[in-house]
């Protein structure tokens, strides 16, 4: 007894083959978005790099060339920030869509395998109810088991972008913080 004919198991190579290659266009969208996000930093950097060089060298004292170095503090900070978030927002938005298509594909060999015990249960010679019971039982087992490890792994998803974001905020906010008090600092030593 056969459980796949050769039509179903090429419709199976099919199905997977585009989940393959529909993954990787995903994973290679992503790696994009992070390509064009470090070229737009590098970009940025070396022009903000150039003008910040220009102002601290035409700096005409000690005093003010190191006001010149505390003003460039809190914008590089923000910016280190900002870059984090984005690729965070790509990583995460490309692990979703990966998470999306593993639980479809679940799903549907769930399915699949139900369908697959549904069937062998009716065809089952007599006396054999037993043994489909176990089987039954230990596919639920098993399902069940599946939605526990994703429930408890959306959840720890869920607490670790929290936790960044907390994490986010109050860099952002030591940043500032540290930046005002270097601006006080030097303009508490410049002479009247």
């Amino acid at each position: 007894m056969s459980l796949l004919t050769p039509e179903q198991f090429a419709a199976a190579q099919k199905a997977n083959l585009e989940t393959l290659f529909g993954l990787t266009g995903k994973a290679f969208e992503g790696v994009e978005k992070l390509v064009e996000l470090n070229l737009q930093a590098v970009r940025s950097n070396l022009a903000e790099s150039q003008e910040h060089a220009q102002r601290a060298l035409s700096a005409k004292d000690a005093q003010e060339f190191f006001a010149v170095q505390s003003s460039f503090a809190q914008p590089l900070a923000e910016k280190l920030l900002s870059y984090g978030r984005h690729v965070y927002e790509i990583a995460s938005a490309t692990q979703a869509e990966f998470a999306k298509v593993a639980e479809a594909h679940y799903e549907e060999q769930n399915r699949k395998v139900q369908s697959l015990v549904d069937n062998v249960a009716k065809n089952a010679p007599a006396g054999s109810e037993t043994a489909v019971a176990v089987i039954k039982s230990a596919i639920n087992a098993a399902n069940t088991t599946y939605e526990t490890v994703h429930k408890a792994t959306r959840q720890a998803v869920e607490m670790a972008e929290s936790n960044f974001n907390a994490a986010t905020a109050a860099a952002s906010k030591a940043a500032a913080q540290a930046s005002r008090s270097a601006a006080a600092a030097t303009t508490a030593k410049k002479p009247a």
